[in-house]
């Protein structure tokens, strides 16, 4: 073959691989941004628990080893600080705080992502949320003082979620910050466990401080911890038998997200 044939087939490649990229850049609609701060409990949960919110098609897809390693559940503290929509402008009042849970699956087509499970919000206006599945809070207080006298910075978290219907998820945290783990922008996937069908696709830069780990063992810099969850359609995911395997502060998060 010439090399003039070669060059020019060598450009219609290029150029498909441009169209097929531009096609899926475009298949994707942005729905919102935001800014948020979070924290994040990873948790090996009541096996039954978890398997009985798996749609039909979905796997758990709990990781082997690292800092994820068996981890079947994670309870997500979140404080939206700032939540625009497509055209730049604030979401209702431009912040809310929530709590949500989520299940680390692949779907059908064997495509890694996180399916959420629940949540409770404090915006009434935020139920059932994306996913189908927020719960209204009928309590919610959260707070976060950073304090330094010389020594470690010490960052302590207190966030009561309670819904209605009796479910509630509380945690009080206080741990030495650190420099964390600055991430590049990365997509991850977000499944309703009421309607599979629905996707988000969240693409996100963090910062991520493990402050403790049950399974990589660093450098405990956690001061002092209490969790509590339960409650109506929780109860059977925290009946006692679970066991907090990290605890992952993540003081800041950049997300676009979009829907195919």
């Amino acid at each position: 073959m010439s090399r003039t044939r070669l060059a020019s087939r060598a450009c219609s490649f290029a150029l498909l691989a441009v169209l097929v990229c531009t096609g899926a850049a475009r298949a994707q609609t942005v729905i919102e941004s935001s800014s948020e701060a979070r924290f994040q409990l990873d948790f090996t949960a009541p096996a039954a628990a978890i398997e009985s919110r798996l749609p039909a098609g979905f796997t758990l897809a709990a990781s082997a080893q690292g800092p994820a390693a068996n981890v079947n559940l994670r309870v997500i503290f979140i404080d939206r600080q700032t939540v625009h929509d497509a055209e730049r402008r604030p979401v209702r009042s431009g912040s809310n705080q929530l709590v949500y849970l989520t299940v680390p699956v692949r779907d059908p087509n064997g495509t890694a992502g996180q399916l959420v499970i629940g949540g409770i919000t404090g915006d009434p206006a935020d139920t059932p949320g994306p996913f189908g599945n927020y719960l209204p809070a009928s309590r919610l207080s959260f707070s976060r003082t950073v304090s330094g006298e010389g020594g470690p910075v010490l960052d302590t978290q207190k966030w009561v979620f309670t819904a209605p219907t009796g479910e509630f998820i509380e945690m009080n945290v206080t741990l030495e910050r650190a420099v964390g783990n600055r991430g590049g922008v990365s997509d991850a996937r977000f499944y309703s466990s009421v309607n599979p069908n629905y996707v988000e696709i969240s693409s996100q830069e963090q910062l991520l401080d493990i402050a403790r780990n049950a399974t990589t063992n660093p450098p405990d810099r956690v001061r002092e911890f209490s969790f509590r969850a339960g409650g109506g359609s929780y109860a059977d995911l925290f009946d006692g038998s679970e066991k907090v395997m990290s605890w992952d502060n993540i003081p800041w998060i950049n997300r676009t997200v979009s829907v195919p």
